[in-house]
């Protein structure tokens, strides 16, 4: 079994059911879910870009911890939570290597053939590049 599932985790109702379903192989499992929401910074300088994500990160995560809370009142024992900033597909890869995660969860998202040439998406993008197992959630 899976010890320590990774979620990447944006509020939406995919990355809601991606982590309803890590939480229950961890239950199942005796094993832990790492949470990591992704921010990206479009633009701005340096010292704007740095301002921003020291403002929202603090808040962002306090935010993100009472949403899994709602969904899993049981969070606090068994979730590792982190808002970073990038690309969220670079940030699950690395995130892989740095905490010994054995297995990652994520939501999919419906798009049409043109969004996903345009933004692309990070279930394929992890897909791709992952050298554990990937659940996808639909």
């Amino acid at each position: 079994m899976f010890k320590y599932s990774l979620v990447g985790y944006d509020s939406s109702p995919s990355s809601q059911r991606a982590f309803c379903f890590a939480i229950k192989l961890a239950r199942l499992s005796q094993g832990r879910v790492r949470v990591v929401s992704a921010l990206q910074i479009i633009e701005g300088g340096v010292d704007t870009t740095s301002l921003v994500m020291t403002d929202t990160s603090g808040q962002r995560a306090v935010e993100l911890m009472a949403e899994l809370r709602a969904l899993a009142p049981d969070a606090d024992t068994l979730v590792d939570l982190e808002v970073l900033h990038g690309s969220p597909g670079d940030i699950l890869i690395c995130q892989v290597h740095a905490h010994s995660i054995d297995h990652i969860v994520i939501g999919h998202t419906e798009r049409g053939a043109l969004a996903r040439w345009l933004v692309g998406s990070v279930s394929d993008d992890v897909l791709a590049r992952a050298h554990v197992p990937v659940t996808v959630v639909r």
